[in-house]
């Protein structure tokens, strides 16, 4: 590469990082900014525990649903295309759905939950091709700041609320700003250079290979756990006595916490043979924290939210490392990426939603804690064996 080449290049993959950057922040607050209002919600638009865990399971499921889309979406008119689309539909959704009653609150969950699917799938994939020799840091950076993102929704649209008198509308629409802030920086980092690139022959269904389910089932199950933590953190610390804000910070400190375990893990993995002691301490330490927030004494709240915090940032970034770390090539690690994001994600709705049914059943949050417990402890023994030194696609 010439030196100009070169020169050129840096401005280009400045203003492709920041982009990248951006849309990671959005990949979150649309689900994190409703669980802190979850109760007003359920309140004005009568909603009891059936229908506010519904609400929370629909963008999960609709973002494994989608999610085997986004590759036909890229194929069609290209990846960097395909996520400026979902970026602008995602910011739409957020500014109407508060806006248009239960059905356009529902409808356009369910929406922001498919725009959310397609980004999730091709920015990994952004990053793998433009920063391949920095992918693995890079990862661990873009995971960071989709924890920001989801911090800040959980713990800002409470205040903000009542900072706007009420007004949970206003509280959940805001969130349109940061959106349409991603769609112009990735506008603007377009460069037609992209061209949507069409396989040159069939590949080996990764649906019939271990592996691959072993890494779609490990997925599956921290993002249930994830997003039952999302879905109805707030509420259980409600439940147990605090305040609307305070639990709302309280899901915003433990959100806040997964970022610096969501970079160190990797960092810390690529140093070790394999993948299986991180797994197993990040997935230690989410049970562990989960227990403590549903069952260990109000008072020491705030310490189980940071282990929470530490446990979680460690399972989702390992669980993004897998997907690179278990693929030969970036091919691969894009099937592999569809497949384990589509199928574990929308198996990962299932655990707001169940979660939600048991506490109606029961009015307490006991039975429900059992059943985090072995959704934790299968989560465990997948990330176990996902985390084994092989490579999807190959004869074993």
């Amino acid at each position: 590469m010439t030196e100009a080449a070169v020169k050129s290049r840096a401005p280009s993959a400045v203003l492709t990082l920041t982009g990248i950057l951006f849309v990671a922040l959005n990949l979150r607050p649309a689900l994190t900014s409703v669980s802190p209002v979850l109760k007003r919600i359920g309140e004005t638009l009568a909603l009891g525990s059936f229908g506010q865990g519904i609400l929370t399971t629909l963008p999960v499921l609709f973002l494994g649903l989608c999610a085997p889309l986004a590759p036909r979406l890229a194929q069609r008119i290209g990846v960097d295309r395909a996520v400026l689309v979902a970026t602008a539909v995602l910011g739409a959704v957020l500014v109407l759905r508060p806006y248009s009653g239960t059905v356009g609150l529902f409808a356009g969950t369910l929406i922001a939950g498919g725009c959310i699917g397609v980004m999730g799938v091709l920015l990994p994939g952004v990053v793998k091709r433009d920063f391949p020799s920095s992918a693995s840091i890079l990862t661990g950076f873009y995971t960071a700041v989709l924890c920001l993102g989801a911090s800040a929704a959980a713990g800002t649209t409470e205040p903000m609320r009542l900072a706007f008198g009420g007004d949970w509308q206003a509280a959940l629409a805001i969130w349109t700003i940061p959106a349409w802030v991603a769609v112009v920086l990735w506008w603007l980092q377009l460069d037609g250079k992209h061209i949507p690139k069409r396989p040159t022959k069939p590949a080996r269904s990764l649906f019939r290979d271990p592996l691959a389910w072993q890494v779609t089932l490990y997925m599956g199950l921290q993002s249930s756990l994830a997003y039952s933590v999302f879905g109805w953190l707030p509420t259980i610390l409600q439940d147990r006595g605090m305040s609307a804000v305070n639990a709302g910070i309280g899901l915003s400190v433990s959100i806040m916490i997964q970022i610096g375990s969501a970079i160190a893990a990797p960092w810390i993995s690529s140093r070790m043979r394999d993948q299986r002691a991180m797994i197993a301490l990040a997935v230690l330490f989410t049970g562990a924290g989960l227990m403590g927030c549903i069952y260990a004494p109000i008072g020491g709240i705030w310490f189980w939210a940071v282990i929470l915090g530490v446990g979680q940032g460690g399972t989702f970034s390992m669980a993004l490392t897998l997907l690179a770390v278990r693929a030969r090539d970036h091919e691969t690690a894009a099937r592999l990426s569809g497949m384990a994001q589509g199928v574990g994600y929308t198996m990962a709705a299932v655990g707001p939603l169940v979660l939600g049914l048991l506490h109606g059943a029961f009015d307490d949050w006991q039975v429900a804690g059992v059943f985090l417990a072995v959704i934790a402890l299968a989560a465990l023994g997948f990330g176990l064996a996902a985390g084994r030194p092989l490579y999807v696609g190959e004869e074993r």
